[in-house]
């Protein structure tokens, strides 16, 4: 269950890839304590959306607890914004692995294709990977695990071993930081590099001791990413300093860790490193390729999707419908950026995740007053800790880090301060939440049998087959 979660996360292509790229683009270094926060959130945030899990026949994704704690009209709201930040974070990758994978070609080759060329070929392969339904197997999720978390500890340590200017400048990841402005945007990107925190609690029916199991689970997840993440991120600007790291970020880009490392460890390090992280990047694009299909086959099924996404393969039971229009929005989004010269880091990968991660935090925030008044007003025989306290400590830090994030979206994004385009991102959700809102009042009038499922998952079906036929017009009920 944690080897599931912690692959899930990447930390190495968040570490490498995201938060260098972030650096560039935001002008900010002060990664460490935004994910130190973010841990220590996610953590109290774990405590009340567990004690609500095993409170429900089904623990479905964030919409279905929204669905529960704020009403289906919400929840609908939660599950598009969901699917949505979801797909954002999978096509971005594919800018990453492109660019990435061009340099080791070039090392090994003496030559290398276009990016998008590369995106394409891994496309290819997640395209038939996801419907075939192969996942990576557990032993090679651990090897590439293992090898992720040694990269980040090694590289790190001969950082700090070598700072610049002979010292190193803890000043520069002092929490106080978190209080000057750019902070919310780091705290997009740190939100980041938490993803599929919650699958250990999905996956607790699978074990012999579900609620101790999942709960150990989640938050060893939550302090392995944000321990690993946090030294490698203070590692960096401890030893740079925040403006030189800055310099370099913009100068090396996704490559700046490891020629960080040729320099001080020596060259052999530089493309072994690389080959890891585009390893890491496309075992998470699988992993997101895999669980969007799959989500978006839980919303076809309840009826908040087509229900042509709600079929699955009658020979490998995989999701074909909506692992397919993964795959076609993926080769459409790199063909497009290819045509029009789309730079496949600064703009693709790092403007479609931190979109993804802006919409992430936004869901983790709502579904937290959802956890909150679900519990307190459902699970009376709960200690107070996990009730309340946990659960209200968590509901006002995120809603803190939102309203942060939002201060800072135009630095999230690199774009003016003063740009009208800094606030589409966030109105985008907004929209999409409204229209959810909007199609569930449309379906509680006209179609009430759909709108009951909403947030049931697996149990859908059967509240569909169980709801009593309506009453033919004029006959006496």
């Amino acid at each position: 269950m944690l080897l599931f979660t912690l692959s899930a996360s990447a930390p190495l292509t968040a570490a490498a890839g995201l938060a260098t790229t972030g650096y560039a683009v935001t002008g900010h270094a002060a990664l460490a304590p935004a994910v130190l926060a973010v841990a220590v959130t996610l953590a109290l945030f774990a405590v009340g959306y567990g004690a609500m899990c095993h409170r429900l026949a089904h623990a479905g994704g964030f919409h279905a607890h929204v669905a529960r704690g704020l009403g289906r009209p919400a929840g609908v709201g939660a599950a598009w914004t969901a699917l949505i930040a979801r797909n954002a974070l999978q096509v971005g990758l594919y800018g990453v692995v492109g660019a990435a994978g061009a340099p080791l070609l070039v090392r090994w080759l003496g030559t290398a294709p276009a990016w998008w060329l590369l995106a394409l070929a891994v496309w290819a392969l997640v395209a038939a990977l996801g419907v075939l339904r192969m996942d990576l197997t557990g032993p090679t999720l651990a090897a590439l695990l293992l090898a992720e978390l040694a990269v980040l500890v090694v590289f790190g340590l001969g950082r700090l071993l070598t700072p610049a200017g002979g010292a190193l400048d803890l000043d520069a990841v002092s929490p106080a930081r978190l209080l000057t402005p750019g902070a919310g945007a780091l705290l997009v990107l740190a939100v980041v590099g938490f993803v599929g925190f919650e699958s250990a609690v999905l996956l607790r029916e699978e074990t012999r001791d579900p609620r101790r199991t999942a709960r150990a689970a989640t938050y060893l997840a939550v302090g392995v990413v944000g321990v690993v993440l946090a030294f490698s991120a203070a590692a960096t600007t401890a030893a740079l300093g925040p403006d030189r790291a800055v310099a370099l970020a913009r100068e090396h880009g996704v490559e700046l860790l490891f020629d960080l490392a040729g320099e001080h460890l020596g060259e052999a390090l530089t493309p072994v490193g690389l080959a890891v992280f585009v390893a890491s990047a496309f075992a998470a694009l699988l992993s997101l390729h895999h669980t969007t299909a799959r989500y978006a086959f839980a919303l076809g099924r309840e009826g908040l999707l087509p229900a042509v996404f709600g079929r699955a393969s009658p020979r490998t039971g995989a999701p074909r419908v909506a692992s397919a229009a993964q795959s076609t929005l993926g080769l459409v989004v790199i063909l497009g950026c290819a045509a029009v010269g789309v730079d496949p880091v600064r703009r693709l990968f790092y403007r479609a995740v931190a979109f993804g991660g802006l919409g992430l935090l936004l869901l983790t925030a709502v579904t937290s007053v959802a956890v909150l008044v679900f519990l307190v007003r459902e699970a009376a025989d709960e200690p107070w800790w996990r009730r309340a306290v946990a659960p209200g400590l968590a509901a006002v830090a995120l809603v803190a880090m939102v309203v942060l994030a939002l201060a800072d979206v135009a630095t999230l994004f690199g774009v003016a301060a003063d740009a009208p385009l800094r606030w589409a991102p966030p109105a985008v959700f907004l929209a999409v939440a409204l229209v959810g809102a909007l199609w569930a009042a449309v379906l509680r009038v006209h179609r009430p049998a759909r709108h009951a499922r909403i947030g049931l998952g697996p149990e859908s079906v059967t509240t569909e087959l169980a709801a009593p036929p309506a009453p033919a017009p004029g006959a006496r009920v």
